[in-house]
């Protein structure tokens, strides 16, 4: 039974996201290769920064606040007759 605890720790350990390695760009000598270094990290933090698609457009002007208030409007009419 103990055995059987430190490998599923020894699995848990492994499989968290907390040990991913973080390339230390500093600890390298060569300056082509640390600036390489410091691009990749730059890459992946822009690409875990970028927002997600968002499909909802902000209306500016009035007109399109008026056909938005439309819209809305006869889909909650369609749902709720009355209430």
């Amino acid at each position: 039974m103990k055995y059987f605890a430190y490998v599923l720790f020894g699995v848990v350990i492994i499989s968290s996201p907390v040990t991913a390695a973080v390339e230390q760009c500093r600890f390298i000598q060569a300056k082509p290769e640390r600036e390489a270094c410091y691009e990749r990290q730059e890459k992946a933090l822009a690409a875990r920064r970028k927002p997600a698609v968002v499909d909802n457009v902000k209306p500016g002007t009035t007109d399109e606040l008026k056909i938005e208030n439309d819209r809305l409007g006869k889909s909650l009419r369609s749902i709720c007759r009355g209430c």
